[in-house]
This record gives structure tokens, sequence and C-alpha cells, in this order.
């Protein structure tokens, strides 16, 4: 009776056009993965020293249970030796914890793990799936990529076989394992739901996309493909209550072994360096360079004695290709420029002036950090020009603001703004004008005439400095009715 159900069922289906792939039957099984990797991955908890609130605060007023008497009580001496014999009731530093993921790379102990799970801890200990725990040193971390390199002394340990991120296809299986919440060697699945990402400061890692629950504890775990192969570190959520919301972020294997290659070999982490601040280019600043289609990484600074400095570079070059490797979006050339070797002689190819060119640069060394200060701060400054036409006002700089930005010369400071063109464009109160089209602007008489000579219908693209870097916006001028 059982087998007629069956064959009549199928006949419906296959009848009612039903009939489904073979990929939507039969899902993955993970099972045999999380049995034969779960034990490589390892629980992370690490112990650091916080200063204590200070005594003024009124959750710490007292310690607890000392009643508030008069500072000249004589019971006071009495109840402070009772609570805490040395008489300090509020000691200077007090143990934190935080807990974490990490996962084996190699049998004689190598750990790898999120560098935010380990950052600032005076001991970091790992534990195993059969509950044996060591303490672990520190080899090396790197902040910009969120990544740290752990020792314990052990051998014969379990350890993960890597992947290929660049192999990975949008929609593919994979698993997750890691301690959320503190709960060890849990598993999640899901699927890739995009590749090559840019999240905000974290410019050089083209981060990995999935819908895997990923929670607080998972951070440093590893990322599976259905071959059992790591292809990502687990690092970031997108969160608006703290917990999984459906977004996952993942460190590429590829990014990962980079890092984790250098750190042991030095302790630290070298990038390629350009040397140029950079954004996208949207539809309208297209339009304004007379380009066919959005592409590129528009150069809206370069950095004073970098390689694109030496090599020429312009602002309002746009790169289209770095060393063979097409530049479709900004996002795309950071983790390029990055994992080029650093003294490699690399050809790009931009656009300058609606023309195709190929510049040589030769790629220096990222810098620990990049000195580029940004406020619009100072006096007033020289005399003010109004453009009816755009509908704002502009003046020269003060000395204050000129040394504030590092703007030697040029630019001008948008001074008033109201409904028009400027503002439609994007132009803020307090941004700087450095460039519009192909002209450096270089004080307010000059800036009107420039604007003068604008045909109507003519879209141009401006160069402002606004906040702690410099921006383009297209500035579009209405055709005459």
């Amino acid at each position: 009776m059982k087998h007629h159900l069956s064959y009549l069922f199928s006949f419906i289906l296959l009848w009612g056009g039903l009939t489904l792939p073979l990929q939507a039957r039969e899902l993955p099984e993970f099972t045999k993965m999380v049995e034969q990797y779960g034990p490589a991955v390892v629980n992370i908890s690490t112990t650091a020293k916080k200063p204590a609130a200070m005594p003024d605060e009124p959750s710490d007023r007292q310690p607890r249970g000392i009643p508030d008497l008069p500072e000249d009580s004589p019971f006071n001496d009495f109840f402070r030796h009772f609570f805490d014999e040395e008489g300090d009731s509020f000691p200077e530093q007090r143990p934190s914890t935080s807990l974490g993921s990490g996962f084996i790379i190699s049998a004689d102990g190598y750990v790898v793990t999120n560098n935010h799970v380990i950052e600032e801890a005076e001991e970091v200990v790992v534990r195993l799936t059969d509950r044996r725990s060591f303490e672990a040193k520190v080899i090396g971390s790197d902040k910009r990529s969120d990544l740290a390199l752990l020792k314990v002394e052990a051998t014969n340990l379990p350890a993960v076989k890597f992947g290929s991120a660049n192999d990975l296809k949008v929609g593919e299986w994979v698993l997750a394992i890691g301690s959320p919440f503190g709960f060890e060697n849990s598993a999640t699945a899901g699927i890739v739901s995009a590749k090559g990402r840019s999240l905000p400061n974290d410019n050089y890692i083209p981060f990995i996309q999935t819908d895997v629950a990923i929670n607080p504890g998972n951070s440093g775990g590893p990322l599976f493909n259905l071959d059992g192969e790591v292809v990502g570190i687990n690092s970031q959520i997108y969160s608006r209550t703290g917990g999984f919301m459906g977004l996952s972020f993942a460190i590429p294997v590829e990014v990962m072994q980079n890092v984790i290659d250098q750190l042991k070999t030095s302790g630290k982490v070298a990038r390629g360096w350009l040397g140029v601040l950079i954004q996208d280019v949207n539809r309208e600043l297209a339009e304004s360079f007379g380009m066919e289609k959005p592409r590129g990484a528009l150069v809206a600074k370069i950095l004073h004695g970098s390689p694109a400095e030496e090599a020429k570079f312009k602002v309002g070059d746009i790169i289209i290709n770095f060393n063979g490797k097409d530049v479709e979006r900004s996002s795309e050339l950071p983790p390029i420029v990055g994992s080029t070797k650093i003294g490699t002689a690399a050809q790009t190819t931009i656009l300058r002036n609606g023309q195709e060119l190929t510049v040589e640069v030769t790629i220096g060394e990222l810098p620990a950090e990049d000195d580029i200060v940004a406020t619009t701060k100072g006096g007033k400054g020289g005399k003010s020009i109004t453009s009816d036409r755009l509908g704002m006002s502009v003046r020269d700089l003060t000395d204050k603001e000129r040394e504030t930005l590092d703007i030697s010369e040029g630019g001008v400071v948008v001074e008033h703004l109201k409904s028009g063109i400027a503002r439609d464009a994007g132009i803020r109160k307090g941004d700087v004008i450095l460039k519009m089209g192909d002209s450096d602007i270089q004080n307010p008489n000059q800036f009107k005439e420039i604007l003068a000579k604008l045909e109507p219908g003519q879209s141009v693209p401006i160069l402002v400095h606004r906040g702690d870097s410099p921006l383009f916006l297209a500035l579009k001028i209405p055709a005459k009715k």
C-alpha cells in the first residue's frame, strides 16, 4: 500500500509540473563535517585588567554593605577594616573576561582568531572540544585585517584544511562552527549572499557576506565550504540589536593566509600603498566626466610623499585597471594594492580628461597611520562672493583653516548656502571647494569667473574638502527653458 501511495504522489508531482531539481530535493549533509572538523574549532577566553569605576560615581560610591556615615564618624575605620582589611574600598583595577572562537591551523599548536577577541588581553586560554585547555601565546596580531595568530604548547592536534574563497559562488552553502554566547562548538549553516563586500573602516578586506547565523562569541571561528575546507573567518555582523539579523561577514581565507604568514615570519604585516584617497563614480559623476557608464576609483586626494605623487597622478584621475585587474568599484582597489608586493612597478590604467593613459607606479609600504587632519574650523576669512546662480556664497580660507586642513594654497569655503543648484548637488556649508572641472580654485574671484563660463545643461565635477576627506560631487547647470 505504501509503495502505491509513493508512486501516486510521484505521478501527481510530474503531472502537475512540480518536478523538483536534485539540489532542492537533497539538502546538504553537515553531520560528517561537524564530526570531522569540529574538534579543530576552539573556544577562546581572555582576561584583562580594566580600571575600576571612580569612587565618586553614584553606583560605586560605597562598597556593598557599608553604611553611608559622616566623614568624622568613629565607625568609619571599623567598617572599612571589616569589609576591606587593607582599608582600600576601591581597587585600581578589576579583571574582565571575553569569549570568542578560533581554529587550529597546524598540529603543532598554531591557532587563528580575530584581533578584537584577544586585543589588550593579559591572558588568553584556548579550550578544545575534548575539554583540554592551554594558555596561549600571542605570536602577532593585525588590527587592519582583524586577525591574530596564537600558539599553544601541544602536539598532534586536529587541524583544519584550507580551501579558496575565490572559488566560492553566491548561493553556495557554507557552515560555521563557533561559540556564540559561550555555547561551545555550535554549528550553523547558510549560503553565500555576496562577495567582495567593503565595510566602513575595513578598506583592505573584500568580505564574504553570508546569511549564516553568527552571534557574539562566533568571532574568529571558521567558515567551511561543503568540502570541509575553511574559506573564511567569521568576523562581523550587521545588527541593530546586538544579535544576528541575517547579515554576517567573513574574512576570505586568502587574506588570512597572507596575514598569518607575515605574522609568523616577522610578527607584523606590511601592505602595498598607493597613497590616494578615492571614491566611487556614480551616475552623475560619470556624466560630468564624460563617461558612458560609472566605473573605476576616482582620485579625490593624493597624499604628500606617496608613490602616487611620485608617479604624477592627478586629482580627478579615474583608475580603471591596476596591474591587469579591472577596477569597477572603488572598494576593489585597496585590497588589490594592499596585496601587491612592496617595491613592485605596477601598471595602472587611468582616465584623465576623457583619455585612457597608462601610468607606472612603484608600490610603497602602507604607513602605520595615515596622518590626515580635517575639520573646518577657524575665524572669518576674506571678502565673500555670492553666486545667485548656485545659491551660495564663498570666501578665502583663513591661515588657521589652511594649517588645520593642510591646504597650503587655493580653495574657497562655502560660507552661506540656500536652496538651489549647489545644495541639490550635495554641497554643504563649510565645504572647501578645491577644483571645478579641470580648474583648480585659487580664490573667490577666479571661482566666479569659472562659474560664469559654464554652459546651461553642462555637468561638471566639483571637488570639495569635507570633514576628514575630499569628495567629488557632480554639479549640473540647468538648461535654459
